[in-house]
């Protein structure tokens, strides 16, 4: 309870300025602006009205969507580098664990704010490849976990919702579990803060939680598609 009582008295302004700016940075929506420059309409209303990469590639082309998936990805790393930058000075292990939870948050809010974009009236896409630039940027070897599970879903389903899908549910399990390895000294010296308190894991667990819900619950529509076998799989041919 010592760091949540640390966090709350000393660090939430600089929580709420992290927050606030990574959902501001993340509102903006490549695929949104790339879409509209290119084929001169909304891709939230092409093929699944998804605001994101793979709806990008499949209704406007590859070259679009290579773009929307960097400038997607770009959010997150910038969002994640404001509470780094804002806490330059931090160097005891105590400060290490603040820093690292004002990320998690910084993170969080960069994934709400791809969903609910400020400037496109609150709809955006599913986040998934801003999650993946905020797991990169929180703890790396949680994305190279994520990319295994990622890749061994589309081996056998080549379908991307699913493994987004799988991907979302795993990643609180992996991020905690990383950080509980990092607590009984596994592998101490790859990932700041060194020995996590217990405190600190249950807060990553709980704001991944939340991460990997929210993008569960934007798949919604996903989630019935598979159900009902008409969901798409990436080799189907994009949409006229």
């Amino acid at each position: 309870m010592e760091l949540l009582t640390e966090f709350f008295t000393k660090y939430w302004h600089l929580a709420l300025i992290a927050a606030v700016c990574a959902y501001l940075v993340s509102s903006v929506n490549t695929s949104i602006i790339v879409t509209g420059i290119v084929k001169h309409e909304d891709i939230r209303k092409l093929g699944s009205g998804n605001a994101g990469f793979t709806n990008v590639l499949r209704c406007v082309g590859k070259g679009p969507a290579i773009i929307t998936f960097v400038g997607d990805f770009l959010k997150g790393v910038v969002s994640i580098l404001i509470p780094y930058l804002l806490t330059l000075n931090f160097s005891t292990e105590e400060e290490l664990q603040i820093r690292a939870l004002l990320m998690y948050i910084a993170g969080l809010f960069a994934v709400l704010g791809h969903m609910f974009p400020i400037y496109y009236k609150f709809k955006g896409g599913k986040s998934v490849v801003t999650t993946a630039a905020v797991i990169i940027m929180t703890d790396w070897r949680v994305l190279v976990l994520e990319l295994l599970v990622f890749a061994v879903m589309f081996a056998i389903t080549k379908t991307i919702s699913k493994c987004s899908l799988v991907c979302a549910g795993s990643y609180p399990f992996l991020a905690a579990g990383v950080r509980l390895l990092d607590s009984i000294g596994f592998l101490p010296f790859l990932s700041p803060p060194v020995f996590p308190t217990p405190m600190f894991i249950v807060c990553v667990f709980v704001l991944t939680f939340i991460n990997g819900a929210a993008i569960i619950i934007k798949h919604k529509d996903n989630i019935k598609r598979i159900l009902d076998g008409t969901e798409k799989k990436i080799t189907d041919k994009k949409q006229s």
